[in-house]
């Protein structure tokens, strides 16, 4: 499958905003330098007490649909 890697930093305010509705989609770029699109309710399960920070990787179909995001 396909993937690409992506370097988060989230404030847990920042994270706030997409739990409470204000956006749907996260808007990243790849560690190679390319602009990657996923869905907010991806942050869910990887949101701890300081937001989000790390290296992550997400998943795609081989339609290009979102799948999954993966701690790295």
């Amino acid at each position: 499958m396909p993937y690409v890697d992506i370097s988060l930093s989230l404030t847990l305010d920042q994270c706030r905003r997409y739990y409470a509705g204000h956006a749907d989609w996260i808007d990243a770029r790849s560690l190679d330098g390319r602009r990657v699109r996923f869905p907010a309710r991806a942050l869910h399960r990887i949101v701890g007490p300081n937001g989000v920070h790390g290296v992550y990787r997400l998943v795609f179909d081989e339609a290009g649909r979102f799948e999954t995001l993966l701690i790295k």
